[in-house]
């Protein structure tokens, strides 16, 4: 998943491990069984792409009229996770009074620049990869960035909020449709994958895992053919 409601923590963590690769020309990204999460989920979409390129936004159905394609030109933008926690209360003071309005915010890309393997992503996904990491998945498609091989996704994506209830137990309220930004409503209406390859979990106790193994044969191929 991708923890934390801005993810400061998991999104340090997510640059920190694609800088250990070093100098890779292609990426496979498992996004399978991953339910979701916070805003963490746009360090991934920012590596995808070196641009600023908006994602998409929550939005109460109530909002929703015949003008929204040119309303949301004006929605406030989130285009940055802070590098440290010691920072969010910036985030809390710029965004606030939308919020207190509950007014829209755009997700937007970081701008992060140019990376090696732009062009040449895979990601990986099941019938358990929903919410934030379906944002993912509908980003990618929507600017052509990747390639999605495995299931269809979960279709289970809306924006929530929770109330402690007791004993540990949370409960989590639907507060509005998330849009993506081409228009696209996620929620009951899994992504189909590029390349459809069931999994098998016959094969995988055996050790085999036939949706990376075509993801890694693809890749391969991809980059003979380049060489060629």
């Amino acid at each position: 998943m991708f923890p934390g409601m801005v993810g400061v923590v998991v999104a340090n963590e997510i640059s920190k491990a694609v800088e250990q690769l070093g100098t890779v020309e292609s990426l496979i990204i498992d996004l399978r069984g991953n339910t979701g999460g916070g805003i963490g989920a746009l360090r991934v979409m920012s590596l995808l792409t070196p641009n600023q390129i908006p994602v998409g936004f929550a939005l109460d159905r109530r909002r929703v009229t015949a003008n929204l394609e040119s309303e949301k030109q004006a929605f406030r933008r989130f285009s940055r996770i802070p590098s440290s926690t010691k920072t969010l209360w910036r985030l809390a003071l710029q965004f606030a009074p939308a919020m207190m309005a509950k007014k829209p915010i755009v997700l937007q890309t970081e701008g992060l620049g140019k990376r090696p393997f732009h062009g040449n992503v895979t990601l990986l996904v099941d019938r358990h990869t929903a919410s934030a990491a379906e944002m993912i998945v509908a980003f990618a498609r929507e600017n052509r960035l990747a390639t999605v091989v495995g299931e269809k996704t979960a279709g289970r994506l809306l924006s929530a909020t929770s109330v402690k209830v007791g004993n540990g137990f949370r409960l989590a309220l639907p507060t509005g449709a998330y849009y993506t930004w081409k228009g696209s409503v996620l929620e009951g209406t899994p992504i189909e994958p590029d390349q459809s390859i069931e999994f098998d979990w016959r094969d995988r106790r055996l050790g085999s895992d036939r949706q990376l193994d075509y993801a890694m044969a693809s890749l391969r191929e991809g980059k003979t053919a380049r060489a060629s």
